[in-house]
């Protein structure tokens, strides 16, 4: 059966943010028309079609990988469309009729195994210093602090994030939105950033969030590294709740400092 297109209004949930990226007036001297919907919150969109074709078990073990292309700016129209083939769902959304991100989605037959004590426990930073070539280093591991999203908290991010899929309410269930939240803590927690760019990340599903878990990444930087004047961050990192139980193995890339920022 065709998939049906998913349109949502997007919403800047970051104008307020540390992340002055998301700002209309520090996007514009980027080249940006206006503040950016924040990634995370786009990859969110591109998740409404995989659970609405497999429900429950997608977000027990469904994987997703997106990369951001252009802009979706606050309050335009973004339309996740989607075709499927051998099983797997490829994703774009698209914004002023431009293409502002691609991914897939499919469904492996089950999680694979991710042991906790591969990914090393550590604690944010006590005391978040600007960035500079020692915040990232490639092998250090990044802790966040516990962050969790409980009753009106869990109800205010759906909200956020169009999503009315009753599956989350009914259900008790963490989307899996969140899971990307904490992964851009891992570099927020652990230094202070100029404006910076979440530019893709692949997701495996290890387990269905639950409302109000105490969710945490251990995170390694396997990537640091200058692309076409951008500094690029890469983590390899398994997004954990209540400290016992593994939800998703990620790997999150970002610029921590775009190439006008590093020239300024």
């Amino acid at each position: 059966m065709p998939i049906e297109p998913y349109r949502v209004q997007a919403y800047n949930t970051a104008k307020q943010s540390e992340n002055k990226m998301h700002d209309d007036t520090v996007a514009k001297r980027f080249g940006f028309s206006g503040g950016l919907v924040p990634g995370v919150d786009v990859m969110a969109y591109m998740m409404h079609l995989p659970v609405a074709k497999w429900g429950g078990a997608f977000l027990e073990h469904g994987l997703i990988e997106a990369r951001f292309i252009e802009p979706v700016y606050d309050g335009e129209m973004a339309e996740v469309a989607a075709e499927e083939s051998n099983g797997v769902l490829s994703i774009q959304v698209q914004s002023r009729g431009e293409l502002c991100a691609t991914g897939t989605a499919s469904l492996p037959a089950s999680a694979p195994a991710f042991s906790l004590t591969d990914y090393r426990e550590v604690a944010a930073v006590a005391e978040r210093k600007p960035v500079n070539g020692a915040s990232y280093e490639v092998g250090k591991w990044l802790g966040t602090t516990p962050r969790d999203w409980a009753g009106e908290a869990a109800s205010e991010y759906l909200a956020d994030i169009r999503e009315a899929d009753p599956i989350y309410a009914k259900d008790g269930l963490g989307h899996p939105g969140l899971l990307q939240r904490v992964m851009n803590r891992a570099l927020t927690d652990n230094a202070i950033l100029g404006p910076w760019i979440h530019v893709g990340s692949r997701m495996q599903l290890l387990s269905a969030a639950k409302a109000g878990d105490v969710i945490t990444a251990r995170a390694k930087v396997i990537g640091n590294y200058d692309k076409k004047g951008h500094r690029f961050v890469e983590l390899d990192a398994l997004v954990v709740a209540n400290g016992k139980t593994p939800l998703a193995h990620c790997h999150h890339i970002a610029i921590y400092q775009p190439r006008e920022q590093a020239a300024a």
